[in-house]
This record gives C-alpha cells, sequence and structure tokens, in this order.
C-alpha cells in the first residue's frame, strides 16, 4: 500500500513538475507559430527526460548516492565544478522565469504590473523553505497542479484534429522562418530535459530512503508522470493551434496565452489558466531554489536536506536564501518573463550534454549500479537526443540572435 502511495503521489508530482513556465511558454509558441509541427519535439523532450529521472532514482536506489555525490566521488571536485556551474546556471535563470512566471499570473488576476509582484513572491518561496514546510508545499502545490489538466480540456472542446497531432510526432523541415523553428524546437527540449528534475529527483529517493525494492515504483513514476506531463505540454500546443496559428497571431507576450482557455472556457478559462500559471510555477521555484542548494552541498559534501532545521544546515539555507531573492532581482528589474523563459529553454539545450553524459557514464559503472546499469537502448536514445537538441541549438540560438530567417 505504501508503494501505491508513492506511486500516486509520484505521478501527480510528475505532472506538476513537467509542465511549468517553461514548457508552458515554449508549447503555446510552438502551436501558435508553426501549428502542431513541433509536436515531434514535445514528444523527443518526453521521451529523454523518462530516461533520466529513472536514471537518477534507480542510481539512488541502488546506489546509494545522490547524482552530485557519484558525480564528485567517480570524477573528482575539478570535473564536478564544470557541470556544477552550467547546471547551476541555467537553474538560476529557469527559477528566474519560474517567479516571472508566478508574478505575471498575479499581474493577470489583479492588474498590477510583474515586476511589484516579484519580491513578493520570491520572500514567499522563501518563507515556505525556511520555515521548514517544503514537504507539505511540494505534495499540496503537485495536487493543485493537476488543474493543469485543464489543457486536455481546452484541446478536447476546441475539437484538436488528432491527425494534425499524429502525423506530427516524427520531425519535419519547417515550412517557413527556419531560425525562429529551430530555436524554438530546441526552447521546448530544453524545457522538457531541464537538469533540475532529474537532479531534485534522486535527491528526493534518498530523502525517501529508497532501496532497490522501489525499482518498479521508480520506472512507473518516471515514465508514467513524464509521460503524462508531456501530454498536457501537447494539449497546450493544440490549443495554440487552433486558437491562435489558425488565425495567423503569434504569441509575443504572456499576457495572449490565457486566450488558449478563455476561448473555449469562456470566463472560467481564464481563471483556470491563471491557476495553472500561478501554481505550476510556484511549486517549479520551490523545486529549482531547493534543488540548486542540494546541488551545491551535495557537491562539497554539506550537511543537506528539507528536513534539517535553518540552523542545522546553514550553508544548505544560505543558498536557497541567495538565490532565491537574486532570482526575484532579475525579475524586478522589468525583464520580459517570456522572453527570459525562451532563451533559458534554449540554453538548457545547449548545456545538455555537459549535464547528461557524466549520468550515462555512471549509469554504466558498475561500482555503482551492480547488475542494475543501463540497456544500450537507454544510452543510445539520451544521449543522441541531447546531442541532437545541443548541436541544433548552436546552430539557432546565434541565428535567432541576430533575427536570421
Amino acid at each position: 500500500m505504501s508503494k501505491l502511495l508513492e506511486i500516486a503521489l509520484g505521478l501527480v508530482t510528475g505532472i506538476g513538475g513537467f509542465l511549468e513556465a517553461g514548457s508552458l511558454a515554449t508549447s503555446a509558441q510552438a502551436g501558435a507559430a508553426f501549428g502542431f509541427q513541433l509536436v515531434w519535439a514535445i514528444v523527443l523532450g518526453t521521451i529523454c527526460i523518462a530516461f533520466l529521472v529513472e536514471m537518477a532514482g534507480r542510481l539512488a536506489a541502488v546506489s546509494k548516492h545522490t547524482l552530485p555525490d557519484a558525480m564528485r566521488e567517480r570524477f573528482g571536485i575539478r570535473f564536478f565544478t564544470v557541470p556544477l556551474v552550467a547546471v547551476v546556471l541555467v537553474s538560476f535563470l529557469v527559477l528566474a522565469s519560474e517567479i516571472g512566471g508566478v508574478s505575471l499570473a498575479l499581474q493577470l488576476a489583479t492588474g498590477v504590473r510583474f515586476q511589484w509582484w516579484a519580491p513578493v513572491v520570491a520572500v514567499a518561496v522563501w518563507l515556505l523553505l525556511w520555515a521548514h514546510n517544503f514537504s507539505l508545499v511540494e505534495k499540496g502545490a503537485a495536487l493543485l497542479g493537476l488543474v493543469t489538466l485543464v489543457f486536455i480540456v481546452g484541446a478536447f472542446k476546441l475539437h484538436t484534429p488528432l491527425n494534425e497531432i499524429g502525423t506530427n510526432l516524427l520531425p519535419s523541415l519547417p515550412h517557413q522562418d527556419g531560425a525562429r523553428y529551430w530555436f524554438t524546437a530546441v526552447s521546448i527540449i530544453g524545457a522538457s530535459v531541464s537538469p533540475y528534475l532529474f537532479y531534485f529527483y534522486s535527491a528526493g529517493a534518498i530523502e525517501d530512503h529508497w532501496d532497490e525494492s522501489y525499482l518498479r515504483v521508480n520506472r512507473l513514476i518516471a515514465g508514467l508522470g513524464m509521460g503524462f506531463g508531456g501530454s498536457i505540454a501537447v494539449a497546450v500546443l493544440a490549443c495554440a493551434a487552433m486558437v491562435f496559428h489558425s488565425r495567423g497571431i503569434q504569441i509575443d507576450r504572456y499576457e495572449q496565452i490565457p486566450l488558449l482557455l478563455a476561448q473555449p472556457l469562456g470566463r472560467w478559462g481564464f481563471i483556470l489558466f491563471v491557476a495553472s500559471l500561478g501554481i505550476a510555477c510556484f511549486g517549479a521555484a520551490l523545486e529549482i531554489a531547493l534543488q540548486i542548494a542540494y546541488l551545491i552541498a551535495q557537491g562539497f559534501g554539506w550537511k543537506w536536506g528539507e528536513n534539517f532545521k535553518p540552523r542545522e544546515a546553514a550553508r544548505f539555507s544560505l543558498i536557497y536564501t541567495v538565490v532565491i531573492f537574486l532570482a526575484g532581482l532579475v525579475i524586478f528589474t522589468g525583464i520580459d518573463p517570456l522572453k527570459l523563459t525562451i532563451f533559458s529553454m534554449a540554453l538548457t539545450a545547449l548545456s545538455l550534454p555537459v549535464t547528461v553524459v557524466p549520468l550515462l557514464i555512471l549509469m554504466n559503472d558498475p561500482r555503482y549500479l551492480g547488475d542494475n546499469g543501463n540497456h544500450w537502448i537507454a544510452n543510445a536514445a539520451v544521449l543522441f537526443i541531447s546531442v541532437l537538441a545541443c548541436i541544433v541549438a548552436i546552430v539557432a540560438i546565434p541565428l535567432q540572435l541576430m533575427g536570421g530567417s
């Protein structure tokens, strides 16, 4: 019964963890600009993150190591600083975009400009972590995050043609605006494969004292949780394709995105969109701030854990305090949260080989996994998607920055 509960909570958390500011914004922009043509990018990202989450959980359950701890032990502190810097940088930008997402949800609800909400949101995130209430908040935010299922309802109400989704499950060349097409594609993959998801997952498995008896539970949570999350992202893209692309309208501002649900569901669609954006981004902000603190503390062997009070793990608490307030400051400057979100997702895709290859090496090391090492299919799938996303990002990001076509 306890493992069934773990599966249920894991699936709910997986859905909530997958769809946040990055997946919502990139999927909406993709649908508005290219119709159903980029469904394949969501599928690739979902496959990759499902494999990575399963690997991170398996590593923790079998070796009793978190991912940063195993990387530092296996490769040494000098090598470890490379993925450490990459993950902290992209995670910080994603954290700022999540705080921006919550702030924009509050702007939509109140009319007060988003940058004035940024300090309030940052303080709320920090207080919940500082007050030692993260476990309750995580589960509460995950359950509330099920409101994002409303995008599937919206796609159904808009009579989304399923054959359009089916015919775009495989990659295709763009019909127009190639630079933006590929930039959007890598942003979608980056949003789906954010390193914070699998780094955070490995820490959670250790804190929950997983052992090898949880390997089947781990597979179910990773596969079904990420799969459901990916399905919601496809629904967001479908709503955007039906509402915006059919009218030739591009999404340039977050304020446009509520129309995804306002058209099929009326006023309740607007309310549910605001709730979805705020809840999903707030839950992600909690997880990312904690994950950055996990990563640094685990990598340098400091005391860490959500069950420690701030004075019991002072350096761990200081890390999430600093990153939360710096991320809030970024949004307070008035930077466009949508542009920040899209660009941070593209940078995430660019960094994937640095964050993924060390994990693959660990997953094939019998000293850590014994007989539970990776199958060649998992190695090939993750390596192919990560390298492909990185190569496309190397080409697409400069073209997008230069306004190429």
